[in-house]
C-alpha cells in the first residue's frame, strides 16, 4: 500500500513546476556549470584529435576497439531502463509509475543519444560517417555489404531514438498545455506551441490514453531488439570469447539491470535537489529494489552461463582469454568489483524491506550497480581483441589514454547536463499524472473503515 501525501491540485502544480516556471534551485546552476565544464573539456580533447587523429588515443592493432566502444555498450544499457519500466508499468497501470516514468524516459533518451555518439567520435573522422549513411559508398562499390552491422546498430538505434522521443512527447502533451497557461511571454509561445491545442476535453484524453497504451506495447520488443543487435555486433565476429549464442539475452538483462539501477539513481537525486519528498516516496525505491533483485539474480545467471559456454567449448583461444580475464592484472580486480558490487552487496541488502526503504542506501548500492557494470562491458570488450591474434607483432597490453578517459567522463557529464536542461524546460515528474494520482487516492468508507478507492497498487 502506498504511502501518499494528499495535496491539492495547486500544490501539485508549484511544487512540481516551480524548476520550471517559478524559481531554479541553486544547486541546479551549480550542477550544470560543473557537468558544462566537463563536456567542454571533452569537446576540447576531440578536437586535438580532430587536428592529430586517434593516435592521441594510444588505440593500435589489434585493439581497434577500445574504451569507447565498451563505453558505447555500457550507455545503450543505460538507455534500456527508460522505456522498458514506462511501458510495462503503463501496461500494467502499477500505481508506483506515476514519479518514474518520464524521468526513466529521458534518461532513455539522452543516454542513447550519447551511446550513438561514441562510435562516432572512435571514427576519428567524423565526416566520413556520412559515406556509411548515405548510398554514396554503395555506388563506388567501397562498402556494398549492407548485412553488415554497421548496418544494423544505426537503424535499430535510430528506431529505439525516434520511438522514444514520440514516447515522451505523447505523454507531455497534458503538462505543455498546464505550463502554457501558467506562463507568459516566450514562454507561452513556446509551450502553446508544443502543446499542439490541447484543451483537456475527453476526446484529447481519450486519444492520448490510446496513443500512450500502443507506444508502450510496440517501444517493448523495439527495446529488446536493439541491445540484441549490439551483442551480434560482437557475435559475428571472428574474436575469440565474442562468438557466444548467449550474448543477445545476456546483453539485454545486463542492460535492464545497470538501467533499472540509474533510474534508482537519478530518482534520488532528483528528490534531494528538487526537494520532492511529497512526490518521490520510499515506496517507489521499495519497488525498484524488488525488480532489481530478480534482475540482478537473472544478470548473474548469464553471466555465469557465458563463462561456462567458453570454458566448455575447449578451444584453446577462448580459454586463454578467459584465463586472462580471471587471472591476469587488471582484469581479475574487475572482476572481482563486478561481482561484489554487482551482485554480492547490493542483492543481501535489497532483500531487506528497510534497506529498499532507505534512499541514501539506495542511491549507493544503485550507483555501485553501475560502477560494476561499466567494468563489465570494458571486462567484456578488450580480453578478447588483445589476444585476437597470436602472432608475436600484433599481441599487445591496451591500457586507456588520458584522452579516451576524458571523452568518457565528457559522456557522463552531457548526459547529466542534458538531463538538468530538460528538467529546466519541462517537469521531470509529470504534473498530470500526480493530479490524476490524487483523484484516484479519494478514500472511500467501507464499514467503519475509510480505504483507499485505488485497488491498482
Amino acid at each position: 500500500m502506498q504511502d501518499r501525501r494528499v495535496q491539492s491540485p495547486t500544490e501539485v502544480n508549484y511544487e512540481l513546476l516551480e524548476p520550471v516556471i517559478y524559481r531554479t534551485p541553486r544547486m541546479v546552476w551549480v550542477l550544470m556549470a560543473a557537468l558544462g565544464l566537463g563536456l567542454l573539456t571533452g569537446l576540447l580533447t576531440f578536437g586535438l584529435v580532430l587536428i592529430y587523429g586517434w593516435g592521441l588515443g594510444g588505440q593500435n592493432r589489434p585493439i581497434m576497439w577500445g574504451i569507447l566502444i565498451a563505453n558505447f555498450v555500457f550507455w545503450i544499457g543505460i538507455s534500456h531502463a527508460g522505456v522498458m519500466i514506462s511501458a510495462i508499468l503503463r501496461l500494467t497501470q502499477a500505481e508506483w509509475r506515476r514519479p518514474v516514468t518520464r524521468a526513466a524516459e529521458v534518461l532513455t533518451a539522452f543516454a542513447l543519444a550519447t551511446a550513438a555518439l561514441q562510435p562516432v567520435l572512435h571514427a576519428g573522422r567524423p565526416w566520413r560517417i556520412l559515406y556509411w549513411v548515405f548510398p554514396y559508398d554503395f555506388f563506388r562499390g567501397i562498402w556494398p555489404n549492407v548485412r553488415s552491422p554497421l548496418v544494423w546498430d544505426p537503424s535499430a538505434i535510430f528506431t529505439y531514438l525516434t520511438g522514444t522521443i514520440l514516447f515522451v512527447y505523447v505523454a507531455m502533451i497534458p503538462d505543455l498545455a498546464i505550463m502554457r497557461d501558467r506562463s507568459t511571454g516566450w514562454q507561452r509561445a513556446f509551450y502553446g506551441a508544443m502543446a499542439l491545442g490541447w484543451r483537456g476535453n475527453p476526446r484529447q484524453w481519450r486519444l492520448q490514453g490510446v496513443v500512450g497504451i500502443l507506444l508502450s506495447a510496440l517501444m517493448l520488443p523495439v527495446f529488446v531488439s536493439v541491445h540484441s543487435i549490439v551483442s551480434w555486433d560482437f557475435a559475428v565476429s571472428l574474436v575469440p570469447i565474442w562468438h557466444a549464442t548467449v550474448f543477445a539475452p545476456y546483453f539485454v538483462i545486463g542492460a535492464v539491470h545497470s538501467g533499472v539501477s540509474s533510474v534508482a539513481t537519478l530518482m534520488a537525486l532528483m528528490r534531494w535537489i528538487f526537494k520532492w519528498e511529497n512526490h518521490i516516496r520510499p515506496e517507489h525505491f521499495d519497488a525498484l529494489g524488488r525488480l532489481l533483485v530478480a534482475v540482478a539474480s537473472a544478470w548473474m545467471f548469464y553471466f555465469l552461463l557465458d563463462v561456462f559456454f567458453a570454458i566448455y567449448s575447449g578451444e584453446p583461444a577462448e580459454l586463454a582469454v578467459m584465463e586472462r580475464r580471471f587471472f591476469e592484472w587488471p582484469f581479475n580486480v574487475m572482476l572481482a568489483v563486478i561481482f561484489i558490487f554487482g551482485y554480492f552487496v547490493p542483492i543481501p541488502l535489497w532483500l531487506s524491506g528497510r534497506v529498499r526503504r532507505n534512499i541514501p542506501l539506495m542511491f549507493v548500492t544503485s550507483l555501485l550497480v553501475n560502477i560494476a557494470m561499466w567494468m563489465e562491458r570494458y571486462w567484456l570488450v578488450i580480453p578478447g581483441l588483445e589476444l585476437k591474434e597470436r602472432l608475436a607483432y600484433n599481441y599487445v597490453t591496451y591500457t586507456p589514454s588520458v584522452t579516451e578517459i576524458v571523452i568518457v567522463v565528457a559522456s557522463f557529464a552531457q548526459v547529466g547536463l542534458l538531463v538538468l536542461l530538460f528538467a529546466k524546460l519541462f517537469p521531470l515528474i509529470p504534473v498530470w499524472e500526480a493530479k490524476e494520482g490524487q483523484v484516484l487516492a479519494a478514500e472511500i468508507q467501507i464499514g467503519k473503515r475509510k480505504v483507499p478507492a485505488l485497488i491498482k497498487e
